[in-house]
């Protein structure tokens, strides 16, 4: 196999705009390529941005937040709303594939959503979404469980991508499920930053063998509208409260590209197939190195929903 550029892209969203952060993302897409990356990471629920305002207001807090739910839920996007056209054309005409953080309608009749992650190939179609297992704290006021369904390696031309979001990178079950369906570059877009998440990734790095490019946002408080009173909350020192933090490690656990850090910017990192199968020769968590006689993991990749149709027979009656 050939080596491949990856790029992780480090952008704050346009705040609670899904037509404006895409159109920004569109843009930034163009630039990755430009610097020859194929696969293009973004952050976690970029799209239309991370609801930051459930780790500064109360569920007491019942209008303000309400309100903020209907206008993230306005803004979110619905995969069969072809919402995402112009990421779609953007990585055809590009031929990058295309990796994008969204906060996903699960229906328009629902006013619940996801926090998943859309994988976009180089002929612009979907080819594959990740919806984050289990909302960290108080994600829960805006995201709901996933099931299994989407906890799959999804295979691409340059390498088969696994994707953990934020803190199911702290689950080692969910971990293990991906290195086991033969994922070969593992994307970790999250909203975490700072020293210990840098050696989570270094160490997910060289447990799994595999590339990890970890992407996250900046945000400065100028990013948030002024008329969202939740922004008085986030204190006033420094330009920059969400500083991102984003970073490639290789295979060994060395970090190739970033932290990047207080500033929105593109890394780049040229990743060689060779060294994560060279690496395996002593350690492969799923090889030589797993004991199926002691552990086993069963995976329930079951997809559920909250409807289902059934046919009744009502010849007895």
């Amino acid at each position: 196999m050939e080596r491949f550029r990856v790029a992780a892209v480090q952008a704050a969203p346009v705040f609670l705009d899904r037509r404006g952060t895409i159109e920004k993302a569109v843009q930034l897409i163009r630039e990755a390529a430009r610097g020859g990356a194929q696969v293009v990471v973004f952050p976690e629920a970029f799209i239309p941005c991370y609801p930051i305002w459930v780790w500064l207001l109360r569920p007491s807090d019942y209008d303000l937040v309400s309100s903020l739910h209907a206008e993230l839920l306005s803004q979110s996007v619905c995969l069969e709303s072809g919402d995402l056209d112009p990421l779609r054309e953007v990585a055809r005409e590009a031929g990058v594939i295309v990796g994008m953080g969204i906060n996903e309608r699960v229906s328009h009749a629902s006013g619940s959503m996801y926090n998943a992650y859309v994988v976009i190939g180089e002929e612009g179609s979907i080819l594959g979404i990740r919806r984050k297992l289990v909302p960290t704290a108080p994600e829960r006021m805006v995201w709901t469980h996933a099931d299994g369904s989407s906890l799959r390696a999804i295979p691409t031309k340059h390498a088969a991508l696994g994707c953990l979001i934020c803190w199911e990178n702290y689950m080692p079950l969910a971990r293990y499920a991906l290195y086991a369906d033969g994922s070969e570059l593992m994307l970790a877009p999250t909203w975490d930053e700072g020293e210990v998440w840098e050696a989570s990734m270094r160490h997910i790095a060289k447990e799994s063998r595999s590339y990890v490019v970890s992407c996250s946002s900046p945000l400065r408080r100028e990013d948030i509208p002024e008329h969202h009173s939740f922004r008085s909350a986030l204190g006033d020192g420094g330009e920059w409260f969400k500083s991102g933090g984003s970073l490639i490690a290789d295979p060994t656990g060395a970090i190739v590209a970033g932290p990047l850090r207080d500033e929105e910017g593109i890394l780049y990192a040229d990743c060689d197939p060779a060294l994560p199968s060279g690496q395996k020769w002593n350690l492969d968590v799923c090889g030589h190195y797993d004991r199926p006689d002691l552990f086993r993991l069963s995976v329930d990749r079951t997809p559920r929903s909250t409807l289902r149709e059934e046919s009744l027979d009502r010849r007895d009656e």
